[in-house]
């Protein structure tokens, strides 16, 4: 039964992003929060080993808190899905996952996960996705699952700090 179900999940993935593949990496950039005024840096560059590394300083000068990445992906129907698995090494750190149904959109869907230190998968239903506009919680319906055209990460934990998240893959699952 077991056996059936790993089989199952193995099939029915769907890679959105894989880093140690370059045809698959999708299109990338930082957004810090200097178009507010503050100062935090954050970068993405890829290591040797393949995976993508977010990696920087929060800063909570000039009423700043915030770096993120988003990735541009060509646009996914993701009706047959329900999960988002995650292959990370992160640094004890909470992190934002953030996917967005359409690029043009105001609305971004969140949902925030800790991170152990280690290579880890961390499996986020769509529903524990949360509508957000700007880091504030809208009400509103969890993430619906029909489409997705963008999806990144933010660290915004309230504290000046260094930060590293390592991400080897991010793959959709029933």
């Amino acid at each position: 039964m077991i056996f059936a179900f790993i089989l199952h999940m193995i099939i029915d993935h769907f890679t959105v992003v894989d880093f140690a593949d370059p045809q698959n990496r999708g299109k990338w950039q930082i957004v810090n929060d200097g178009v507010m005024g503050g100062l935090s840096e954050g970068r993405l560059y890829l290591a040797e080993e393949g995976h993508a590394v977010f990696t920087g300083t929060v800063s909570l000068a000039n009423n700043g808190g915030f770096t993120s990445i988003r990735g541009t992906i060509p646009r996914i129907d993701v009706s047959k899905f329900k999960t988002i698995m995650l292959e990370v090494k992160g640094d004890q750190k909470d992190y934002q996952l953030r996917v967005k149904d359409k690029r043009s959109t105001w609305l971004t869907y969140s949902h925030t996960f800790g991170t152990s230190g280690e290579w880890e998968q961390i499996a986020i239903p769509f529903e524990k996705l949360v509508p957000v506009f700007r880091g504030r919680r809208l009400n509103g319906n969890p993430f619906q699952g029909n489409q997705m055209e963008e999806i990144g990460f933010l660290i915004a934990n309230k504290q000046n700090e260094t930060f590293e998240l390592q991400v080897r893959s991010i793959v959709l699952v029933p």
